[in-house]
């Protein structure tokens, strides 16, 4: 269908030139967030969308961010400078990649809202679709293998009226899910579905999963029943019933013995956001020739391990933050066929993110957090 050029012009004519948003100033504690209604609005070069932003989730990564828990001088879980910061971190790291972050930064790794204009040699019949963003992104690194940026990190993400990203990894969803739902999607669920992938969980093997009351822990449950796979879930003991439901067979409780509880040589897979104190367990567990992905360290980055372990069990360890095209592109495939179902367990407006973050750090809930931006 040929676009039509005037509704084209005029949808682009109407975007202002300022904006809401929140701002990152630095590293630090919840007083470097400051929602202003001043910011320019970005304008999309080649290649790229312009995005009217819907709902943006909160994750685990943009806390890690703003407090600076990706520098190595930083030991501790993240907790232990959730709110205040960490004081030990060096900025020249303080990020996943490594490098030191541009302030001010919009942040936001998950955006879920409409196109409202698009870049040189992107198609104007895009303005319109309802779209989420990768929030890995490989556009910018020239899809080299094993580096991207992440949205909100390296470039601006979602905690805004608008944000922009690359059309090719700006992916339009059909589905009756509303913007929050699909607000929840992009950065769990893929970090979970990219641990699945790189382990390649099969039909009938057993799956062991940390922090599974959390966004990536509850969506890797969903993922891994879709995959035939039988799933034990660590989490608080109050948050049983709920993750049975969502399809667990076995919750155990946060804290208490992995290895009592399961016996070890007992699982196939172990998908870790945790690591801590429970790491050496996790490998216990395992069966000779079993796989372990890690995609966080939420109870602390240092652990203690027994190489002999490692190489006598034929264990395999899997590093997963870059994620291969398929992993986002099966996301959305999974949401258009109703494989899976969102679990957002409350919204917030935007100006309340710090409450957002505060109530994410309590764990007082399962599912996501997502945070509703101002028409």
């Amino acid at each position: 269908m040929t676009p039509d050029v005037s509704s084209t012009a005029a949808a682009e004519a109407a975007i202002p030139a300022r904006m809401t948003g929140v701002v990152l100033t630095g590293h630090g504690g919840l007083d470097r967030l400051a929602y202003r209604d001043d910011l320019p609005v970005p304008r999309p070069g080649p290649g790229e969308v312009l995005i009217r932003v819907a709902a943006a989730g909160v994750n685990n990564t943009d806390i890690n961010t703003r407090i600076g828990w990706y520098s190595k001088q930083v030991t501790s879980g993240t907790e232990g400078g959730a709110l205040g910061g960490f004081q030990s971190a060096q900025d020249a790291d303080a990020t996943w990649s490594g490098t030191a972050m541009a302030f001010p930064r919009i942040q936001g790794a998950d955006c879920c809202g409409r196109i409202v204009a698009v870049g040189e040699g992107v198609d104007p019949g895009r303005i319109g679709e309802r779209v989420i963003v990768r929030n890995m992104l490989r556009t910018y690194v020239d899809y080299r293998p094993f580096q991207c940026w992440t949205f909100g990190s390296e470039c601006d993400g979602g905690f805004a009226q608008y944000a922009k990203a690359p059309a090719r990894e700006t992916y339009g969803v059909v589905c009756d899910w509303s913007d929050v739902e699909l607000a929840s999607m992009p950065c769990a669920y893929s970090t979970a579905e990219g641990m699945l992938h790189r382990a390649k969980v099969g039909r009938g093997e057993h799956v062991l999963i940390t922090g599974a009351s959390g966004g990536v822990g509850s969506a890797a449950i969903q993922l891994a029943k879709r995959r035939g796979a039988t799933v034990t879930a660590v989490a608080g003991r109050d948050k049983a019933a709920q993750l049975l439901a969502l399809g667990a067979d076995r919750v155990l409780p946060r804290g208490e013995s992995i290895v009592g509880a399961l016996g070890a040589e007992t699982v196939d897979v172990v998908l870790d956001v945790a690591a801590g104190p429970s790491f050496g367990e996790l490998l216990d567990v395992l069966r000779k020739g079993g796989r372990y992905a890690v995609a966080g360290a939420i109870a602390g980055p240092i652990v203690e391990l027994d190489v002999r372990t490692l190489y006598l069990k034929d264990l395999t360890f899997f590093g997963c933050t870059f994620q291969d095209d398929a992993v986002f592109e099966n996301l959305v495939s999974y949401i258009e066929r109703g494989e899976i179902r969102p679990l957002v367990a409350r919204t917030y407006p935007l100006k309340d993110i710090a409450e957002a973050q505060k109530d994410f750090l309590a764990k007082g809930t399962i599912g996501k957090l997502v945070l509703v931006i101002p028409e």
